[in-house]
């Protein structure tokens, strides 16, 4: 593997390959306190965070690693000082810097600056780490996730950047449904067709939602609007409203169609209770794979 996960990008089909089968190894003994022991693991945080925080802070701690947690206000991040300056400090205390920021140019930056690791952790461009516990997720239930139909139906931000990315690695069939000024941008459709020509993938996009829950083996949905894109609400809310994931989309799909959300959810928008509650729903399931793979890739970074 890179020395950073800046994006899915980064990433061979060899190095996921890898990362499922550490994820495998490491859930069967949920304590290894000499991995990271003496180590220690930085979070770098510019957005609040339940989800990635606690995964991160938990997989560290079971590792036998320390972690520092860096809020939003702590550091002033290329206010008070330029991020090339906080980077390179940063490489000279710890050993791995987890970074939830705004722009993905910052943790670009941020990852050619410091001389230890940098994940993304989330930017406005990517999130790796949670496309990769999505599809560990798959694969669990379903055993692969080659050939198997994922619809994404919403705005094409940065999670669906990192599905689409990743599902074009690993053989998937992906639809992406939503209002046509709101797919993912080219750049990632074209990273992902040049994928997409080797693995046999295909990547969908679509404005018509029962096309693309049509026989889907799993329905994945995110928030209309973002951190940071509060005041679109309203007209988000309007024109997404017949992307909603509710039972007469589930219609479409396959019975046992898993549900998939990265959460927080805006209940009774893009999804309804019944199904976001519902015995398809594997939104907790997700939430658990965040620890196990980001676990999984530290072991990795740390070279074990």
């Amino acid at each position: 593997m890179k020395k950073d996960l800046v994006s899915i990008s980064d990433l061979s089909g060899a190095d996921i390959g890898e990362l499922f089968r550490t994820v495998k190894e490491l859930k069967g003994r949920p304590r290894h306190g000499d991995i990271a022991k003496g180590k220690t693991l930085a979070l770098v945080f510019e957005k609040p965070s339940l989800r990635t925080r606690v995964s991160f802070s938990v997989a560290w701690g079971q590792m036998g690693g320390y972690v520092i947690y860096l809020a939003p206000g702590d550091i002033g991040l290329g206010k008070r000082e330029p991020v090339a300056d906080v980077a390179r400090n940063l490489s000279r205390w710890v050993d791995v810097i987890a970074f939830r920021t705004f722009a993905h140019k910052t943790v670009e930056e941020l990852a050619e600056h410091a001389s230890v690791p940098v994940i993304n952790a989330l930017s406005d461009g990517e999130h790796p780490c949670q496309a990769l516990a999505d599809f560990q997720t798959i694969r669990e239930i379903h055993g692969t996730t080659k050939g198997i139909k994922l619809a994404y139906f919403g705005d094409g931000n940065n999670v669906c950047n990192s599905l689409l990315l990743l599902a074009a690695k690993m053989g998937t069939k992906m639809w992406i449904a939503g209002p046509k000024d709101y797919k993912p941008k080219k750049k990632y459709l074209d990273m992902a067709a040049k994928d997409a020509e080797k693995t046999g993938a295909t990547i969908t996009v679509t404005e018509n939602p029962d096309e693309a829950a049509k026989d889907a083996e799993a329905i994945y949905t995110d928030v209309w609007y973002s951190m940071g894109k509060e005041k679109e609400a309203a007209k988000r809310k309007t024109l997404f409203k017949k992307y909603q994931v509710n039972s007469k989309l589930l219609a479409h799909a396959k019975p046992n169609v898993m549900i998939m959300h990265c959460l927080p959810a805006h209940r009774g928008e893009e999804i309804t209770d019944d199904i976001l509650d519902g015995p398809n729903s594997v939104v907790l399931h997700q939430a658990e794979n965040r620890m196990h793979m980001q676990k999984a890739l530290l072991y990795r970074i740390l070279g074990r």
